[in-house]
């Protein structure tokens, strides 16, 4: 398909209650009130205890607010995981609630356009409806994009892969002017944990090729391709602990009522590993990335900001 005319053509187309889960090693006396000075800048955001979009608005304040990001009349492209057909209870895609105030603060800071899309695992129209992200998405006024077919991809290098040395990739990345990846943190049986890194899987046509290669390897190679994400906004509401990554039931699901916020996947995904309760070497694509250079993984060389509200 033209680029070109991809924007125009696309558009037609029993759960743990009770508090947060609490693990010093990453929250604990760490944490603060909410402050309402805006810093120079933060490695990382991370913030618990409140709703999914009364969490972004605090947390999108550590960097200056939506602006800081999307300028006036830029086309926005928001990667959440939509992959599931599971009701949001179940902790297999992102909260529409979450995804739905990204979109107004997009909105807020001058976008012109919002696409939503993923390359689902389930069948795609029951999972952008289930997921309960098609409603929001259309209620806010941007737009959900199909990603079944082949055509919407083109292809790219990844100059810099071990094993993946090229891919073909969803033309919102290529063609919109910010690009903000939105995981949710959960266990994943093949991949130990899925949250930033491993999202971008989302944006690729053959995700078998990761599989049946070598998956730790593929998702760090993929993550060293220079259309990276300008901000990661992990969804950390629901956590599915076990069973990932579509879950059994809502047995398999903790309520954490967190968010971590980065410019940086690795550092992202590290600090979300601490929070499930593992460390970040225990994920074999973190430890690889950071050794790229996509990121940092150690979390004691960052400027992070804690919040709880």
């Amino acid at each position: 398909m033209d680029r070109r005319n991809f924007f125009k053509k696309s558009v037609q187309a029993g759960l743990l209650t009770g508090a947060a889960v609490a693990f010093p090693g990453f929250y604990g006396r760490y944490f603060a009130k909410p402050s309402r000075t805006i810093p120079a800048a933060y490695d990382l955001v991370a913030i618990k205890g409140g709703e999914p979009e009364v969490m972004f608005d605090e947390a999108i304040k550590m960097y200056g607010g939506m602006k800081t990001f999307v300028k006036k009349n830029q086309k926005v492209y928001l990667k959440p995981n939509i992959g599931w057909d599971v009701t949001p209870e179940r902790g297999g895609n992102t909260n529409p609630k979450l995804v739905k105030r990204v979109i107004e603060h997009c909105f807020d800071a001058g976008a012109k356009e919002v696409y939503v899309a993923d390359h689902t695992c389930d069948d795609w129209k029951r999972c952008y409806v289930n997921s309960g992200i098609e409603k929001v998405v259309k209620d806010s006024g941007a737009q959900m994009v199909p990603a079944d077919t082949e055509s919407y991809y083109q292809e790219i290098s990844v100059s810099s892969g071990k094993v993946l040395k090229n891919a073909k990739v969803h033309e919102l990345v290529l063609d919109s002017d910010v690009f903000i990846n939105m995981p949710i943190l959960k266990n994943h049986g093949g991949a130990r944990l899925t949250v930033s890194l491993k999202n971008m899987m989302g944006v690729v046509w053959d995700r078998r090729f990761w599989h049946r290669t070598d998956l730790q390897q593929c998702i760090a190679d993929y993550a060293t391709y220079s259309k990276r994400p300008v901000l990661n906004i992990v969804d950390a509401y629901y956590v599915m602990k076990r069973n990932g990554p579509r879950g059994v039931s809502t047995d398999d699901v903790v309520l954490m009522k967190s968010q971590i916020l980065s410019t940086d996947m690795v550092a992202a995904d590290a600090a979300s590993a601490k929070l499930f309760g593992i460390e970040p070497d225990d994920v074999p694509h973190i430890t690889y990335a950071d050794a790229m250079g996509v990121g940092k993984k150690n979390l004691s060389s960052l400027n992070i900001k804690r919040i709880i509200l």
